[in-house]
């Protein structure tokens, strides 16, 4: 008689249960797509008892909280998302093909998947004829009914591997509870017990060996497995119709239900590439106590570190995905719940001082988190953990905890606490804080080199996220400094077009009372507050929008000669000309821009000279410039120059020296305007005056050619 492990339930929860390679490859295959379907996993799990497991108990666990613990594999598969099922495939495959028990030959377990799957189909099938409402409930509960099996061998693969194949009866019981202190009935349904589903599964799986007479009144699941077992297992004919009288399912029915299965379960293996031909042949001998192998540690040590090795790369590639901060985060808690049985995990990353570990809004403890703070200078095991980038296993030993370590294992709900650091080079951005039970501190001390480089992987894709993030800080606040700088602009340009309005009225005002005509005088305001909107409109684009269309040159200089003569703008002492062309000149950008640009330049003009002088507006006519074509538009004044200093910052916003009112931005703007419109300003100085020279580009029209004649 073996030695029976005290522990062997604790152990069953964290079982990675071996998966048919054939099916594993189908779901590789599935994840590789550009567009991974639901639907089609759902099918290709519910083949497989272990992978069906493995899915249904990731997803019914509080790191994906879902309204209630539902049975169904759409829902499992929807609530673990893309990015999880992948991993969980991938890790999966790389622990089977790394794992070193009986299993890792794929002929081992044809028998075992062939039975499974029958009693599945079975299954379904008999809750179908007695109008049980959950037929996948039922298709479930068959398919993982020897689900405890599978967890015996591989949570004991030496006391158990030798009876994984014998004949599932009396006997193998025995031999189980003498080794094990255990049942594969007991084990499977304690597996799924741990699920918490609102289902009898787990007992459908407890008491699918008891006996006909005591099922009778068992619930209606219980009975319909208890049947379909018996139905895939043996040909008698009594035990068949013994079975079928607790469901109130005749004989006849049966034997079809059976050949329909078998069918299905040949179709399913041929589409598989599975070869279940003599697969009963593997289960004929009876249970026997086991021997004890002899294990090879070096080739176990070498296989593990391998097999730790593919499973944090693979995790470094699944962080460096476009998640956002947050996603990574919960992406990172979930991998680490995967690959460690980490019960719950937190996340705490250091402050922008270095002074602090804060707790990140993560999962189901998001308030509280959100005001867990640990001062590093407050000494402890979590400070310890930073300060010297080491990996440390807290409550283990018995050791007196701080307070901060105690709320955490609280608010985890765990026995002890495995503490994380997150490296990346010379930097800790964090600690990761998982919550374990004390049965699995000593294999997780064995994987202490994998755990280490888990953690460099996460740390590296979030500094990756951090710096998107403070990226992102930096164009929200250069976005909000170019608002600012908008409206400043906004500001200034509203001025213009808000004087001339001011002085219209005022000229309104007095034709009124003499009652003579006003009609050119409304027009000008129309067009001003036209102008107005416009400027306005522009704040919300956060940068000048022009309109579609050209503009006509000498009309617009005509226009704004106008504006300023018939106001109070201009002094007494300041003549303003226009020297225009005779030939209409189109040119690109609307009227609107073209006078924006030329009454910023005749305001700096008429500033320019305090004691009167001239300028002057004039339309210079074409120019051809690298193979284009302009029209040059002058203003002229005859003013005292402008300081080479000044000049040599001309169009660049300054600290504008006219007083108060001014903003230095006029210039500015005017270069803009000129180049959104893709034309040229330059501006020439000197003592007997200023002249800024501006080429319009002319406006492309497409003619249509005259047919010869």
């Amino acid at each position: 008689m073996y030695q029976a492990d005290s522990n062997i339930r604790k152990r069953l929860l964290v079982a990675r249960l071996p998966v048919m390679p054939q099916i594993l490859l189908k779901l590789i295959e599935h994840c590789q797509t550009e567009e991974i379907r639901i639907l089609a996993l759902a099918e290709l799990i519910a083949q497989d008892p272990g992978m069906c497991s493995k899915t249904i108990g990731m997803a019914n666990v509080s790191t994906y909280p879902r309204n209630g613990r539902k049975i169904g594999l759409e829902h499992s598969l929807t609530a673990l998302g893309i990015d999880s099922i992948k991993n969980m495939v991938i890790s999966e495959s790389v622990f089977q093909v790394f794992n070193s028990s009986f299993f890792s030959n794929s002929a081992d377990l044809r028998f075992f998947w062939q039975h499974s799957l029958e009693t599945a189909i079975v299954a379904r099938a008999i809750a179908e004829k007695m109008r049980y409402p959950h037929l996948e409930e039922a298709y479930l509960a068959g398919l993982l009914h020897d689900v405890g099996r599978l967890a015996l061998v591989t949570t004991a693969p030496s006391e158990y591997a030798s009876n994984f194949l014998a004949k599932d009866d009396e006997m193998l019981c025995a031999v189980e509870q003498r080794t094990l202190n255990t049942s594969h009935p007991e084990a499977g349904s304690w597996l799924i017990e741990s699920w918490n589903l609102d289902s009898f599964m787990a007992d459908s799986v407890l008491y699918h060996h008891d006996s006909m007479a005591r099922l009778e009144s068992a619930h209606p699941l219980v009975r319909i497995v208890r049947l379909a077992h018996q139905l895939s297992s043996t040909g008698d004919d009594r035990s068949v119709k013994d079975a079928g009288l607790l469901c109130g399912v005749n004989v006849a029915d049966l034997e079809q239900i059976s050949v329909d299965a078998k069918s299905k379960v040949r179709q399913s293996a041929d589409a598989l590439g599975i070869d279940v031909a003599g697969v009963k042949d593997l289960s004929e001998l009876s249970a026997r106590d086991p021997d004890m192998p002899a294990k090879d540690p070096v080739n176990q040590q070498l296989s593990d570190e391998v097999r730790n090795l593919m499973l944090a790369s693979e995790a470094g590639r699944s962080f460096s995905r476009p998640l956002g901060e947050a996603g990574l985060l919960e992406s990172v808690s979930r991998s680490a719940r995967m690959l460690f049985d980490f019960e719950d995990s937190i996340m705490l990353l250091t402050s922008g001082t270095g002074k602090a570990l804060v707790g990140v809004p993560v999962g189901e403890h998001k308030q509280r988190l959100t005001e867990f703070s640990v001062a590093l200078a407050g000494g402890g095991l979590l400070a310890e953990v930073v300060l010297q980038r080491r990996l440390a296993f807290v409550g283990h030993e018995g050791n007196p905890l701080g307070i901060a370590e105690e709320q955490l294992r609280r608010v985890l709900g765990s026995e002890c606490l495995v503490c994380l650091p997150l490296l990346s080079g010379q930097r800790c951005l964090g600690v990761m804080v998982g919550g374990v039970a004390a049965w699995q501190v000593n294999s997780l001390q064995r994987r202490e080199r994998f755990l280490r480089s888990f953690g460099e992987q996460a740390a590296t894709a979030l500094e990756t996220a951090l710096g998107e993030r403070g990226e992102a800080s930096r164009r929200a606040a250069s976005v909000a400094e170019e608002y600012r700088e908008t409206s400043r602009r906004v500001a200034h340009e509203v001025n213009n077009p808000l004087s001339i309005i001011k002085n219209y009225l005022s000229i309104l005002s007095g034709k009124l009372e003499k009652q003579e005509p006003v009609v050119s005088e409304m027009s000008i305001l129309n067009e001003e507050l036209d102008r107005v909107g416009h400027i306005m409109k522009s704040l919300a684009d956060l940068k000048p929008t022009l309109r579609d269309g050209g503009a006509e040159v000498n009309r617009v200089v005509r226009d704004i000669v106008r504006l300023f003569r018939d106001t109070e703008f201009v002094p007494a002492s300041v003549q303003i000309v226009a020297h225009t062309q005779d030939l209409p000149a189109e040119v690109e950008g609307s009227a609107d821009t073209i006078k924006q640009v030329l009454v910023n330049l005749v305001k700096n003009a008429i500033e320019a000279m305090p004691t009167g002088g001239e300028i002057q507006i004039a339309n210079g006519g074409h120019v051809n410039r690298d193979g284009r074509l302009y029209i040059e538009i002058s203003v002229r004044d005859s003013g005292p120059g402008i300081p080479q200093e000044i000049l040599e910052k001309l169009f660049s916003p300054v600290l504008s020296t006219k007083g108060a009112g001014h903003q230095g931005l006029g210039l500015s703007i005017v270069h803009n305007l000129i180049k959104k419109i893709q034309g040229l300003i330059t501006c020439r100085s000197g003592s007997s005056g200023t002249i800024f020279e501006i080429l319009l580009p002319v406006r492309r029209r497409t003619y249509q050619g005259v047919p010869g004649r």
